[in-house]
């Protein structure tokens, strides 16, 4: 059973240690003490509560996509060397880097500061997991 102390959890939420320590003394988010009488959350619950929180972003004009993967972000380069073009665009914390052709940049006016959505096919998803 995996558990993380609380600047863990917070960290992997995206909020402060303070939210963190609120949701447990309301009793939104399960938490154990630890021998030193630190909090630890348990994994899945810290997951049930990441799951809960997340909202797709909407982003207007876009219209509805099978893609579940989706990422909202700036374009923040574009790099082009003959008919291949490097995109890459940051979406929230996350830098997301695609190789397309240059025709398809001309096409969706891609360059830094436009807004663009990167959808994630899972067949192309690496999944790491650190040791602990």
């Amino acid at each position: 059973m995996t558990q993380y102390r609380v600047s863990e959890a917070a960290a992997l939420l995206g909020v402060s240690d303070d939210t963190v320590r609120r949701w447990i003394d309301a009793g939104r988010l399960p938490a154990v003490r630890d021998h030193a009488g630190r909090w630890l959350v348990v994994g899945r619950d810290l997951a049930a509560i990441a799951q809960q929180d997340a909202v797709a972003p909407q982003v207007e004009g876009m219209g509805a996509s099978s893609d579940r993967n989706r990422l909202p972000g700036l374009v923040t380069r574009v790099e082009r060397d003959g008919l291949v073009a490097r995109v890459e665009i940051q979406a929230g914390p996350f830098r997301v880097v695609s190789l397309m052709p240059s025709d398809a940049v001309d096409e969706l006016g891609l360059e830094p500061g436009v807004l663009a959505v990167a959808s994630v096919a899972a067949h192309a998803v690496t999944v790491e997991a650190p040791r602990r």
